[in-house]
């Protein structure tokens, strides 16, 4: 199977092209020189239109949340109307699309998973941009499929993880926020998850795979500060000394987009049709494990 990745830095679109070797997939990466998303709609169809692939995989986007607050259109040209395009392109030919979503299209205040069918209503920009990118991809496209992630890592890119182990080099004690609940995402088992879907999604022919998958790690949702206290447990004989986690609110700690306070996904429809990815803990130690080869 031909996958081509939209991405090539980024962590998830390194995870993919590892998971494709491990598992003896053609996997083509299409950085932002070759394929910039930000470019005019027709050109990012021109461009798709001559791959030769079974699979496109999305793994770029805008992320930069705070900046996306005074650089919207800027999210929606590379979120919206980017993915929109490509699932145009994919559309002609019937390649499966695999587009990645977030936890941030939904509000946060619930007090149970959101479910796949969940009505979305984001807080910020990047949400908003990530949301009509989404719509758009199904929309266009009937052989698509969106997932949705959160608090997405790895050891090498620069993500809560590592962020945190920059500043534990220096510091005994960092206040982290306690009054955002999620569950991370080790960027390995999201790439596993899909390069399924793109299997899937290209042998359905009935099309059942289509749609949205609420994919993270398994595991009892935390906050921030809980993540950040099991990174440093497990890091202290690296840093050479305990690092203290202080929790404290949202309030404390202002930034320029408002998150969901609780984004936790429901993950059952993934996991009925390909399986529990890992617990997050999991995750966690092959994060530290990549982390740790590049310390050494």
């Amino acid at each position: 199977m031909r996958i081509a990745i939209i991405g090539e830095t980024g962590q998830l679109a390194r995870a993919l092209l590892r998971e494709c070797a491990q598992n003896g997939l053609t996997a083509t990466p299409h950085s932002r020189s070759k394929l910039d998303l930000s470019s005019p709609p027709d050109l990012i169809e021109k461009y798709i239109d001559g791959l030769e692939t079974d699979a496109i995989i999305i793994a770029a986007a805008y992320t930069a949340v705070d900046k996306a607050e005074s650089e919207e259109a800027k999210a929606l040209a590379v979120n919206a109307s980017a993915p929109a395009a490509i699932a145009r392109a994919c559309a002609k030919r019937d390649i499966a699309l695999v587009h990645i979503s977030t936890d941030y299209v939904f509000q946060g205040l619930a007090n149970k998973p959101y479910l796949v069918n969940a009505v979305p209503d984001p807080l910020n920009a990047y949400g908003r941009s990530k949301l009509a990118g989404a719509s758009a991809v199904l929309e266009a496209h009937s052989r698509a499929a969106v997932l949705r992630t959160s608090w997405v890592y790895d050891g090498v890119g620069k993500n809560f993880m590592t962020t945190m182990l920059k500043l534990g080099t220096t510091r005994e004690r960092i206040n982290v926020v306690s009054d955002q609940i999620g569950r991370p995402t080790f960027a390995g088992h999201l790439a596993k998850a899909c390069i399924q879907v793109a299997q899937a999604l290209q042998s359905d022919n009935s099309q059942k795979t289509s749609g949205h998958y609420h994919v993270t790690n398994s595991g009892t949702p935390i906050s921030w500060a809980d993540f950040a206290s099991e990174i440093f447990f497990r890091t202290q004989d690296h840093l050479g000394h305990k690092v203290h986690v202080d929790p404290i609110p949202t309030s404390a700690y202002p930034t320029a987009a408002k998150r969901p306070a609780y984004s936790v996904l429901d993950l059952t429809r993934f996991e009925q049709r390909f399986g529990a990815l890992p617990h997050w803990r999991e995750g966690l130690e092959y994060s530290l494990k990549e982390w740790s080869a590049i310390k050494i």
